[in-house]
């Protein structure tokens, strides 16, 4: 190893060093410090990353280092005066990354950015980086980015940003059993469940540029539930170096969502040369159960969990509502919108919880900080985990672009159209999907397979229109003709689906078939397709009679 290879791998602090993969407003993507994208994030449209989970993690970083340098915000002045402020309060940012400017250096040689300095196994192995690299699942390869010789090593800056994704959303299993963890039994380290974040199903409000994202999820201290962790609260760089095993046996109890946001579910240390990453150890580190954390971890939905609640003999047990890769993130609404899925509790406890994230939305709304027809992209992130969540089967990136409005906890009626339109076409997908299985049917043939396909093809095509629709939902919105109008489109496309399924049918459907003691032709599954579309969007006939383009 050269001198400046020798000096460039004993000092790599991120604060200074490139590393962060961040678009500018132009669509170029550039590799920045921590400091240059908080100076330049006001022309930044956001992180991107390998994956696109690491957005989440590295995002929540970025709010964590905000939180604590403008110590706060403290309430909604002081929020109110981050957003009109022309860029982030970069003095203040300055100043704390000086202030813990050794925890930010990857390689330190006894606080290393995220990892465990010294940390080993028995027999002193470190393994392959496909331990670190989420797109590279041991031994079932399923992207191709890193695929190839090209995996043996990273840069630097490549390996920190998967070091916070890894502690993120690192899969669950075996991992390397670390000397000094008395957890380890035969040398391995048994499993503790997925990272953190692998826990959630992930949702981020974006604006349009970085700044605003930052700023939209930068929640006050004082607000809500979120007030009790003010004492405590802090990340990890703020907090003594770990060692090999849990800070308190047994698991210690998250301190606040900035600690969530740099929770440390593994114990990490990276092995390099000659400028590059060669290996990594990754062993287990602090254990975190999602039972009952709606009211300190902010980006996620919640569900009441009534098996849980029998398993821990507890009256209310809410879990994360984590994301369904069949379902596009539309047809999710109910879980998003504070009006209509909120925190209010009854005797009984609400059956559902919208993410704090999203009801501070609606209270900087409510507090006239930011308007009603500011437009908000709302991302769901994410990942599905397999076999015993051992491995990475799907990664969850979508996103809907709404106006501000559709997130007021007072717009229930405004939020009622948007889930009832997004209802109704979940149903009219079904119906085309019964279609399709009748005709199978009429022939004798397997119907799971032609409903299933019919029904995917529904929503795709419903996809599209449904985003486009529901984008122009806002605050001057008449209730009645948004609804006749996505009830109409949605009706057209729908009957041009059918349509095209009828036309393509079979003769030997039109004689149909009997199932089940009743007679299946091609004309009954006709009939029974437009009852059950008329079912679906009645509101497309209620101004149907001079459009000929609308279903019988």
């Amino acid at each position: 190893m050269s001198d400046s290879e020798a000096d460039a791998m004993a000092d790599y602090n991120l604060i200074d060093r490139p590393w962060l993969l961040a678009m500018r407003t132009d669509g170029a993507v550039d590799e920045l410090s921590l400091l240059d994208v908080f100076r330049r994030a006001g022309e930044l449209t956001g992180l991107v990353g390998e994956v696109p989970t690491q957005t989440f993690a590295l995002t929540r970083l970025l709010l964590a280092v905000l939180h604590r340098a403008v110590d706060g915000p403290q309430d909604d002045s002081h929020w109110a005066e981050l957003w009109a402020a022309p860029q982030l309060p970069i003095t203040q940012i300055e100043q704390y990354f000086d202030k813990h400017r050794a925890r930010f250096d990857l390689f330190h040689p006894h606080t290393p950015f995220f990892q465990v300095a010294g940390l080993r196994t028995s027999r002193g192995e470190v393994s392959e980086l496909s331990k670190l690299i989420a797109d590279v699942p041991n031994g079932n390869p399923f992207f191709t980015t890193r695929l190839g010789p090209g995996n043996a090593t990273l840069s630097p800056a490549e390996a920190a940003r998967w070091v916070v994704h890894c502690q993120a959303f690192d899969p669950s299993g075996i991992k390397s059993g670390a000397v000094g963890d008395i957890r380890v039994k035969g040398g391995k380290g048994y499993p503790i469940g997925v990272a953190w974040s692998g826990l959630l199903g992930g949702v981020l409000p974006e604006g349009t540029t970085l700044r605003e994202t930052l700023l939209l999820n930068l929640i006050a201290t004082d607000y809500a539930d979120l007030s009790r962790w003010r004492s405590t609260d802090a990340p990890v760089w703020e907090r003594d170096p770990v060692g090999p095993g849990e800070e308190l046996v047994g698991g210690r109890p998250a301190a606040g969502p900035v600690d969530l946001y740099t929770w440390q579910s593994r114990r990490i240390r990276l092995a390099h040369a000659d400028g590059r990453v060669t290996g990594v150890l990754v062993c287990n580190g602090e254990r975190m159960t999602p039972q009952n954390k709606h009211t300190v971890e902010p980006h996620t939905a919640w569900r009441r969990s009534t098996p849980q609640e029998k398993k821990l003999g507890q009256a209310l047990v809410y879990m994360p509502r984590e994301h369904d890769p069949e379902r596009a993130i539309w047809r999710g609404l109910q879980a998003l919108l504070p009006g209509v899925s909120g925190r209010t509790q009854g005797k009984e406890g609400a059956l559902a919880m919208s993410p704090i994230v999203l009801e501070w939305v609606d209270h900087l709304q409510n507090e006239k900080m930011l308007p009603p027809d500011y437009p908000l992209r709302v991302r769901t992130l994410g990942m599905i985990y397999g076999a015993n969540s051992s491995v990475i089967d799907e990664v969850i990136d979508d996103a809907m672009s709404i106006r501000a409005v559709l997130l007021q906890r007072k717009a229930t009626a405004l939020a009622q159209v948007a889930t009832g339109c997004a209802a109704a076409a979940e149903d009219s997908a079904r119906a085309l999907g019964s279609l399709a299985a009748n005709l199978a049917e009429a022939t004798g043939g397997e119907f799971d397979g032609p409903r299933s396909r019919a029904t995917e093809l529904a929503f795709a095509e419903l996809d599209g229109p449904f985003r486009e629709w529901l984008s122009r939902l806002g605050p001057d919105s008449e209730h009645i003709p948004v609804q006749i109008e996505w009830h109409q489109q949605a009706d057209r496309i729908v009957w041009r689906l059918g349509a095209g399924l009828l036309e393509g049918a079979s003769p030997t459907a039109w004689a149909g078939r009997t199932v089940k003691g009743r007679l299946v032709p091609t004309s009954h599954a006709d009939l029974w397709f437009r009852v059950a579309l008329r079912k679906a969007l009645p509101m497309a006939h209620l101004l149907a009679a001079d459009d000929s383009t609308v279903s019988p």
